[in-house]
């Protein structure tokens, strides 16, 4: 039986010529991901239940919230208040030069997060309780808070949240 050494040759070629040029594909698919997410309405809703509530539709919201985000590292306003159940439309916008994000979750999470950021500056994540807002650009989150707590919401690119870019977020029992 002969056996045709042509074809594993092409592949071992192949495969050099794709790992040799891997390193120069990465800044176009990197920059392909860029800031740009898919407005709210075109995402799918995910819904996985968390410690600081679940995602939801854009349709369910009941309250609308504006927060303004910038290059002074804060949020305005850095404090919300919901009642346990309420589904509120965070609508933020990002005032500033830099990217920036918001991201909804316990304080250790956040803590947590924002050191594997630290680690890894250029790691890509989505998640329907955070948004990455480009410069200029608005981002948004639709939340049901079905669990009471105190939560935060913050900034986790690499020393942002360290400069205190965060806010905190109270779920108020129901009644």
């Amino acid at each position: 039986m002969t056996r045709n050494t042509f074809l594993p040759a092409r592949r071992r070629l192949w495969k050099h010529l794709w790992l040799l040029a891997s390193p120069a594909l990465l800044p176009t698919v990197l920059h392909a991901h860029g800031d740009a997410h898919a407005p709210p309405t075109a995402r799918e809703t995910v819904r996985e239940q968390t410690d600081w509530g679940i995602g939801a539709a854009p349709a369910e919201a009941r309250r609308t919230i504006e927060i303004r985000m910038d290059d002074r590292m804060r949020f305005t306003p850095d404090h919300i208040e919901v009642t346990e159940g309420e589904t509120l439309r965070l609508r933020i916008a990002n005032r500033g030069k830099k990217l920036h994000e918001l991201v909804i979750g316990t304080p250790k999470e956040l803590q947590a997060h924002a050191e594997l950021m630290r680690k890894f500056p250029n790691m890509e994540h989505d998640e329907p309780y955070m948004a990455h807002v480009g410069a200029g650009r608005r981002g948004e989150i639709t939340w049901t808070f079905n669990r009471p707590g105190d939560f935060e919401f913050a900034c986790l690119i690499p020393g942002h949240y360290e400069a205190g870019m965060r806010g905190t977020l109270r779920v108020i029992p129901k009644p």
